[in-house]
């Protein structure tokens, strides 16, 4: 009876842990094929032809911009703490 509980037990957790395994890849999937270009015939032939290739995500960041917006958030006054 104690041999069945403990076949049980490993199983249960071998299902258990199969199926965090499988979820956990389905994430990762979603996750990662969402951030990556679509790259199709259309693209590789751009590609050929020009040597680059143009996608319809976001812009690139602008490193000028940022760098102003950080040196003027730093260059703001604070207020002092409390001594008590």
């Amino acid at each position: 009876m104690v041999s069945l509980f403990w076949f049980g037990f490993w199983a249960g957790l071998t299902v258990l842990a199969f199926a965090a395994g499988v979820s956990l890849r389905t994430k990762l999937r979603d996750r990662i094929s969402g951030t990556l270009p679509v790259i199709d015939d259309a693209a590789v032939e751009e590609i050929l032809r020009s040597g680059t290739v143009t996608t319809s995500e976001d812009e690139p960041l602008d490193l000028g911009d940022i760098d102003e917006e950080e040196q003027k958030f730093w260059s703001e006054s604070w207020d002092e703490p409390d001594e008590w």
